[in-house]
């Protein structure tokens, strides 16, 4: 799988709006207005902010991603986060592959060597049908069965984070687990 060389980090910092991606027990089935927020660390670390609104509330998870090889020039992280995110003891850790990215840094398609979960970036929250097309086949390039993705409501005015009440029980999570 290719993944892209030399990604520049500060520049890939930021909000990212989830325009699709496979389904995945670690996020609540009826999510809408997903995103990340990704901020350096001065250890070279990034931290993460993983937020999307369910039933009117947001659910959130915070986490790190770091090189798996600070050596190399690929865009190969490992995201951990601690679960459940209302008593956060348990870590979890993943591959965070960045396949493609545009010149511009407007989007990108993520993804892990199983193939087991891809997403669908921007830096707005929504794209042009055209664009969303362009990203699907840099999936389909690496090999993602593409059928999977499910697009991911988004409002044309984002909620700001302390727009809604948190779920702070973390009943998003535990519907997750059981598919729901």
């Amino acid at each position: 799988m290719e993944v892209v060389k030399d990604l520049d980090l500060e520049r890939y910092m930021g909000r990212w709006y989830e325009i699709a991606s496979f389904p995945s027990i670690f996020q609540p089935k009826n999510g809408v207005d997903t995103r990340a927020t990704y901020t350096l660390n001065p250890d070279g670390t990034v931290h993460v902010l993983n937020e999307t609104w369910n039933g009117g509330k947001r659910a959130f998870i915070q986490g790190s991603a770091y090189k798996t090889d600070p050596k190399s020039d690929e865009a190969k992280f490992k995201v951990k986060f601690y679960v459940p995110p209302f008593l956060p003891i348990i870590p979890v850790t993943g591959d965070y592959w960045v396949l493609y990215i545009d010149p511009d840094y407007q989007h990108a398609v993520i993804g892990q060597p199983s193939r087991s979960y891809l997403w669908i970036l921007s830096r707005t929250a929504h794209v042009e049908e055209e664009t969303y097309k362009q990203l699907l086949e840099k999936a389909v390039e690496e090999g993602y069965d593409v059928s999977k993705l499910h697009k991911t409501p988004q409002s044309d005015t984002p909620p700001e984070s302390n727009a809604a009440p948190d779920d702070t029980k973390g009943i998003w999570w535990f519907k997750s687990m059981f598919g729901k």
